[in-house]
This record gives structure tokens, sequence and C-alpha cells, in this order.
């Protein structure tokens, strides 16, 4: 008992000691040390005016001796506890270096003991995995007999605590830290099936990182300069994003495609795989396993199986970051919110740069319309609605674009086809498709909506408009307009147009007119018309005098209201230019025509001719919203001039209900005369609505005789 106070006595002189004088409370406790050589709390003590006065290597001494001769205190489990806290923490402040440097001190057996033990005294599956982390990288010989056990550890943490997606903090750790360590110790002999596991878990990872959308902070901190397409690791606008579970700095990835693909070179050498080792480019790698697939055919067994593998894999990865570079620039809302208002989204469409050519339609080509194809410049292609195959699958279809407004179009455009080219290689072989789908089920890839824009786009492209229709209606059910993401001028629901747009354009090439038009007046309904008819750039004017292209050329539009709306009216006019022009009498589809043939003035001058010759030819003409929405300068002198002597005294209708006043008035001159009176001053109130916004004019159209536009549609 008088030992226990005789001890207790001398810390607390030390204790007192310490604030004045130092050197004498040490005295006392080296003296105490002395004669109770077994006493803690005098070790202890030493320890905390050590380590209080940040004297690195005497704390360190005096830790190491507690650590040996006193396993069992709980003191000395806190105090280790918070030295390995401060290692694992990215902290740069003074006392965090300080306990750091303690560390150190220690001889790397101690180091290696305090790690493990400390490890098993961590109940958190997080703690304990960023502690065995520690012992495993300062002490790669552990990678042996701790690796592959700490992966499996955060492989089942994640299964057992229901993490929704991949960029969780348990795959995280596993991806980054743990799996580098035990795939590039060679001392290890891990089977082929485990590092190709490991490898899939990767890449579902990194894929899940680059693509994640975007989350409130990231709105608020977006930067105006998203990071450059040739490596979207996390542009400055994203930065702010944060991982369930860790801190804001160990939830950055940098380079994540990059380190995917060191990752797929080790994995790459240990599993055997065929050609150079040194891979050093996502587009080499496809050259590489499309050289390996000739030789498939041919091979059996395990080499059979281990080239599957490799092709499936290597193509997997290719074909979903290329898919990834194509859609964050035709829409960039998905992946980094705020930068999207510069650039994008676009839509691929039906390209309609030859609508104003001439229709030299074969006779009845109506008749059949369900059975060709028209093609925009007017030429016809057989083929039957549901047998698309006609197109020839797409190839050597060109997509064109507006390089002043996508700067970066060379590169979308490559990825679209290096893309593709991935998606025909895995599906070339039985074998492959199998083990893709594998891949894409494990991944549920269906739930991503940037997928299946790409899979949209690409089915369009090879001209499979049926099965174009299908996927587009699948995203159009996932597809809600971002929030956040609105265009200068408030049109939220834009990018949400994006899929109807399509399917729009989807319906005119299949030749179903009706349904075309039915999708665009739903689209033209969620507009708000520019308020400047957009100038003419001079590519604009350029592009349409050029030589009247092949009519299965795609473009890729812009999605602003002053590109959807002219592509609309395009859309309409195209629909309506074939059924306006044939043997039969249309005098609806051909007055809709006419004031569609306003908007790019003086571009469809040449059709717009060839409906007069039709109406002098018939003699006659009746379409009663002319004076609604034709406001055409040099269309309004035309039809004046049609009245007169010199222009065939062709009998217009063209005002409300004249129609039943001269079949009631025949006989009557007077009321003839009155007509006459009536066509005239309409013409004068006419000619000065000029100057009106024709924009305006023409979404008025589109909403007020929606239903005559569809109903003069078969």
């Amino acid at each position: 008992m008088s030992a226990q106070k005789d001890c207790e006595f001398l810390v607390k002189r030390a204790r007192e000691l310490v604030p004045d004088d130092p050197c004498a409370a040490k005295a006392w406790l080296i003296t105490a040390r002395t004669l109770y050589p077994a006493d803690f709390n005098i070790q202890y003590e030493m320890y905390i005016i050590e380590r209080n006065a940040e004297r690195t290597t005497s704390a360190g001494r005096l830790l190491y001796d507690m650590f040996i001769n006193f396993p069992e205190q709980p003191i000395v489990w806190r105090e280790i506890s918070v030295i390995t806290a401060a290692l694992r923490s990215d902290s740069q402040d003074k006392h965090a270096q300080f306990l750091r440097g303690l560390f150190e001190t220690l001889p790397g057996r101690v180091q290696c003991e305090m790690l493990l033990k400390a490890t098993e005294q961590c109940f958190n599956t997080l703690e304990k995995a960023e502690m065995l982390l520690l012992l495993l990288k300062r002490f790669p010989e552990s990678v042996v007999q701790h690796g592959v056990n700490l992966g499996e550890t955060l492989l089942e943490a994640e299964v057992s605590e229901n993490v929704e997606t991949p960029v969780n903090c348990f795959r995280k750790l596993f991806v980054c830290d743990v799996l580098p360590l035990v795939i590039n110790n060679m001392d290890m002999r891990l089977p082929a099936s485990l590092m190709q596991k490991y490898m899939l878990k990767a890449a579902e990872f990194y894929i899940g990182y680059v693509t994640r959308g975007p989350s409130p902070d990231v709105q608020i901190q977006g930067s105006k300069e998203g990071g450059s397409l040739k490596s979207p690791s996390v542009s400055r606008g994203s930065q702010r994003y944060v991982i369930d579970g860790l801190s804001e700095k160990s939830s950055v990835v940098a380079e994540p495609w990059e380190r995917l693909l060191d990752i797929l070179a080790v994995v790459g050498v240990r599993c055997e795989w065929q050609g150079d080792k040194g891979q050093r480019s996502y587009v080499d790698m496809l050259q590489r396993v499309k050289e390996l697939c000739r030789y498939l055919p041919g091979l059996e067994g395990d080499t059979r199986s281990r080239c599957c593998s490799q092709v499936v894999i290597c193509a997997a990865l290719v074909l979903f970051r290329s898919a990834f570079l194509y859609v964050s620039a035709v829409q960039p809302a998905l992946f980094q919110a705020v930068n999207a208002l510069s650039s994008g989204p676009w839509i691929l469409v039906e390209d309609l740069s030859s609508v104003y050519n001439d229709v030299e339609v074969e006779r009845g080509a109506v008749k059949h319309a369900h059975k060709k194809r028209k093609l925009a410049d007017g030429r016809e292609k057989t083929m039957s609605s549901d047998d698309e195959e006609g197109l020839g699958k797409g190839r050597g279809r060109h997509i064109l674009v507006n390089k002043t407004e996508m700067p970066s179009w060379s590169e979308t455009l490559e990825s679209f086809r290096t893309a593709r080219e991935s998606w025909d290689l895995l599906h070339s072989h039985d074998g492959l498709e199998t083990e893709f789908k594998k891949i894409c089920a494990s991944w549920k890839t269906d739930s991503w909506l940037w997928f299946r824009i790409f899979l949209s786009d690409m089915i369009i492209y090879q001209g499979q408009y049926r099965k174009a229709l299908s996927s587009l209606h699948q995203m159009a059910a996932v597809q809600q307009p971002q929030p956040g993401q609105q265009s200068p001028s408030g049109q939220t629901s834009l990018e949400h147009h994006r899929a109807l747009i399509q399917q729009a354009s989807c319906h005119y090439a299949l030749g179903e007119y009706r349904m075309a038009c039915e999708k665009l007046l739903d689209v033209v309904s969620g507009l708000v018309p520019p308020n400047h008819e957009s100038t003419k750039t001079p590519e604009d004017q350029g592009r349409v005098k050029t030589k009247t292209r092949k009519g299965n050329d795609l473009r890729l539009l812009p999605c602003t209201s002053k590109a959807v709306l002219p592509f609309c009216l395009q859309l309409m006019l195209a629909c309506f230019k074939l059924r306006a022009f044939t043997d039969n009498r249309d005098d609806l589809s051909l007055g809709h025509v006419v004031v569609l043939l306003q908007y790019d003035w003086p571009q469809g001058e040449m059709l717009f001719l060839k409906a007069v010759d039709k109406i002098c030819q018939q003699g006659s003409f009746q379409y009663e919203n002319f004076f609604n929405y034709v406001t055409n300068i040099d269309m309004l002198e035309e039809f004046a001039y049609l009245r007169t002597p010199e222009g065939g005294r062709i009998q217009l209708e063209l005002l409300p209900n004249q129609g039943m006043l001269i079949k009631h008035h025949t006989v009557t001159r007077g009321i003839t005369k009155g007509v006459k009176e009536d066509f005239r001053l309409a013409m004068e109130r006419q000619v000065s609505r000029c100057g009106e916004n024709l924009l305006n004019v023409l979404h008025r159209f589109c909403i007020n005789e929606k239903i005559i536009i569809i109903q003069s549609l078969p």
C-alpha cells in the first residue's frame, strides 16, 4: 500500500514541477522509475511530458517501452489509436505531423505488430480496413498474408451493407488501394478467374465514378470550364463530390481511365493474355483484340476461354469509355451540371439539308407510303417498315455537325465510331456476346441513362428505326428534366424533348409522317420561339448550295430552341412535301407546305414556284388559313398576281368562309365583287404584317392548327 502511495506522490510532485521547472520534473520521474520500474503510471507520466513537449525521439522510446512492458493497458491502446488515426488522416496540422514522426521512430517490427494489434481492436469494417491498409503499404511482405483477405472483406462489406452504388467507400478502398498492392505483388499466385473478377470490380467502380450524376454541391461549385474531353477525370466543378464514409480529399480519384488501363495492363500480363505487354491506349487495345478475334473460331479449351475473356474485357472497356466520351459531349448535363450551359445537349437526327430540293416522286408514291422510305431529296428506296436491314446497317453514313458550334466535333464523332466498332466486335461471336451480356447484367447497365442514349443513337445510325423507337421509349420513361439544368430562356423541358425529337425523326425515316408530326407538335408546344430570327453564318449559307447528298445522312442538332424549332418546321415540311405534290389534289397539304416554306426563305423558293405551278394547273386553290400565317412579301405578291388576268385569274379561296359565300352567290355579281374587295383589303393588311417575327408566326401555326395538321396526314 505504501509503495503505491509513494508512486502516486512522486508522479504528483513531478506534475506540479512541469510548468516551472520541466528538468526537475524529469529528474523526479527518472528517480521514481529507478525505484519502481514496474509501475505503469510513472512511465506514462514521463511519456506525457515528452509528448506534450513534442520531443519525437524520447516520446517514441517511451511509447515503445510501454508497448513492450504494458501491452494490456487500455491507456496505451488509446494513445496508439490516436497515432494510427493521425497516420490515416490527411491532416497537415503540426500535432498530426508530430504523431506521424513519433511513429516513425519505432522499430519496424514494433510498427508492424502495433498496426496488427490496433487492427484487431477495431470493430468498424472501414476503420479496420484502413488500419490494415497502413500495414500493407508500410510492410509489402504482409500483402501475401493479408492482401486477398482484406479485399474479400471489403467486397463482402459492400454486400452486407446493401450499398446501392459501386461508387462507395468499401469499393474505393478495394480498387484504389488494396487491388494495386495485390496484383503488383509477384510473390502471390492468383488464379486468372480471381484476377478477372477483381478487374471487373475495378472497371465498374471507375466507370461509375466517371459517369456519376451531378450533385447539388457540384452545381453550386461548377466551373465554366469542364475537364477536357480527352481526359475525363474530375473536372474542377465536380471536385466537391464526396463518397459516403470518406473525406472529401479521399473521395477524389485522379485520372480514372488511366488508372483502369494500368490495372488492365498488369492483369493482362498475369493472366497471360496475347499481344504486346505495354498497352498504352484504349484505341490500340481495340485494334489488338480485333486481330485476336480472327483466330477465335480455330481455338479450343483453355486457350479459347482465355482469349474470349481478353477480347470481352478489353472491348467492353473501350466501348464504355468511348460511349461515355460521346455522351459527355452530346449530353453533358448528365455528368457535370453547370458546364452543360456552355455546350450541348445535341440530338442525332435525320439530316434535312435537302428538304428544299425538287420532288420528282413517282406516281402513286403516297398510296404505298408505308412500303417505301422517302429520302429527303425525293428519291425513294423500297423497303418494308419492319425490314430495316435495307439501309445497309448504316455503313458509310455521314454525320453532319456545325463545326463552329461544336469545337470538339472530330473527337466526338471518333468516340462514337470507336464505341460502335467495339459493340460490333462484342456481338460478332456468340461466345463473346454471352460473356458481355453477363457483365452488363451484373453492372445493371440497363439503368444507365447515359448508355441508353448512346445505344439509341447507335441504332439510329444503323438505320434500325423500329428498334430505335423502342429504345427511345425506354429512355423517355427514365429521363426526367435535370434539376437546375435550365437554359437561359428557362426551357427546362428542352432536354426532356430530346427523345421525342428523335422519335419524330425515326417515324419520318419509316414513312410514318402522321406519327412524326404528332411528336413534333408535342415538342413545339413546349418551346418558346427565339426573340430574333437567327442570322445565317457563312457556313449555314454555304451548306445548302452543296451537291445533293445521298439523302440518308444524319445531323447532330444542338438542343436549343433556336435550332429545334427550325428542325421541327423542316421535318413537318418534309412530311407534307411528298403529299402536296402528287397527282391527287390536296389543297390542305399544299397550303401547309406554303406556310412552312417561309422559314429559311429564299431556300424554298424553287419548291414554292412548283406549288404555284400546281395551283395554276388546278385553276383554283382553297386554304382558309392563308392570311393567318403567310406573311412573306414575295409569296403575297405571287398570290396577288394569280388573281389578275395575266396570272390566269386563278380562283383563290383564302379567306375564312369565302367558299360558302361564293357557292351561295355565284349569280350575284355584287357579292363576287365584294369577295374581290375583301381579298384586296386582306392582302393590304397582310403586307403590313411582313415585319412580324416569322418564328412566332410559325410557332402559332403549329400550336393553333395542331389538330388540322395531324388529321391532314393519313
